[in-house]
């Protein structure tokens, strides 16, 4: 757009040459000034933080499954039909509550012929002991054989014998009646229930079940770690500091935390990894048996290392790199050699110094030398020791 002259133009004036050479100098230089403050762009106004130094824990972030504690498949200890149910499918047990009642008949039949057979054999050994005891004195007098003082010595050893047997099988008969009552061995939550009322069933049947009981708190979380982290995961557990938190993927994404209760005894040589399992509380039931989780293994903690936002991290043509706001408030970039990332935060090796302040969000819009205007963030919650 032309710059517009300082008078009229619906007026002729008449000016000297030179006048005129000198007046077009002078507008010339106006426009130019004019334009450049025009054509200036205004400071980008850019998300900042300021790196810091922190101690980070070192974690492993893995997937892992939920497993019961303690699991139980409740089967029959003896042939018999179901009686009773004492339960409903989910419901939660304790230790020792009855479950499933079996026909009792055919076994306090059993228990009663055994208790007839124990009093027969007691009466026998009691009378064949009287006749040992009264042949003593005659033998002792030699009023009776050595043949026949030897037979009633025996005759009452051996029906002393016979009640011993009589009474292992009334306390046999009386064990298998009471496995018609089969219980709860543990505080658990019960199952789906496959045989019901009037249902023959088997004793130890291999194939089935009564129903399966699950402990679900305490309970287990199994998952894996590289075998390159073993050493590591085993100096943790012998320090004790190897915590375990698990964040639920449903949509109660609630975080539990436990302790690593168990570290397997040889690698999976086809998977090059190690079985590990952690042990949490999980009152409230909000980890499934069968679910995937989310796992933080937490390995110690690592002090003084600086880091920044991991969104301030963007990864260029030559690696990580960060935007850093200088005094001037124009932005460089510098290449960083990023450590480690745990969780929000970027542990970095090389690049970035404490206090630096780095650009959080809008560096699309930024290129070496731009001016910006800061806006600061809110501060980070610190990582957990």
């Amino acid at each position: 757009m032309p710059c517009p002259l300082p008078f009229p133009n619906t007026r002729r004036a008449t000016l000297p040459p030179l006048a005129l050479l000198g007046l077009s100098a002078l507008l010339f230089a106006g426009c130019s000034d004019k334009a450049a403050r025009q054509t200036k762009p205004a400071p980008l106004p850019v998300q900042v933080a300021v790196a810091e130094i922190r101690t980070v824990p070192r974690t492993l972030e893995l997937i892992g499954s939920v497993q019961p504690l303690r699991t139980v498949a409740v089967k029959s200890q003896i042939d018999g039909v179901v009686a009773a149910i004492h339960f409903r499918e989910g419901d939660e047990v304790r230790p020792g509550d009855l479950l499933i009642t079996l026909d009792r008949r055919p076994f306090e039949n059993a228990l009663n012929i055994a208790r007839a057979d124990l009093a027969i054999a007691q009466a026998e050994a009691a009378r064949a002991a009287a006749d040992a005891d009264r042949y003593t004195s005659l033998d002792q007098q030699a009023a009776v054989s050595k043949e026949q003082f030897a037979q009633l010595l025996t005759r009452a050893a051996t029906t002393r014998t016979q009640v011993l047997a009589r009474e292992a099988a009334v306390a046999n008969a009386e064990l298998q009646l009471g496995y018609t009552g089969i219980r709860a061995p543990i505080g658990v939550r019960t199952g789906e229930l496959r045989f019901h009322e009037g249902a023959l069933v088997k004793a130890n049947d291999a194939g089935n079940s009564l129903v399966t009981i699950n402990q679900l708190a305490p309970i287990a979380v199994a998952f894996a770690v590289p075998e390159s982290s073993l050493d590591a995961v085993r100096a943790a557990a012998a320090a004790e500091v190897a915590n375990v938190s698990v964040r639920n993927r449903g949509g109660n994404a609630l975080t539990l935390t436990g302790a690593l209760a168990f570290i397997d005894n040889a690698v999976d040589p086809a998977t090059g990894t190690i079985l590990l399992k952690a042990e949490l509380p999980n009152a409230d039931h909000a980890l499934w048996p069968g679910r995937f989780v989310d796992v933080t293994l937490q390995l110690g903690a690592d002090s003084g290392l600086v880091v920044v936002p991991a969104a301030a991290v963007q990864q260029g043509q030559q690696g990580p790199q960060v935007f850093v706001v200088q005094a001037d408030r124009t932005v460089a970039l510098r290449p960083v050699v990023v450590a480690r990332t745990t969780g929000e935060i970027a542990v970095l090796a090389r690049g970035v110094q404490p206090g630096d302040t780095v650009v959080l969000e809008g560096q699309f819009r930024l290129m070496p030398g731009a001016r910006v205007e800061p806006r600061p963030t809110a501060p980070s919650a610190p990582a957990a020791p």
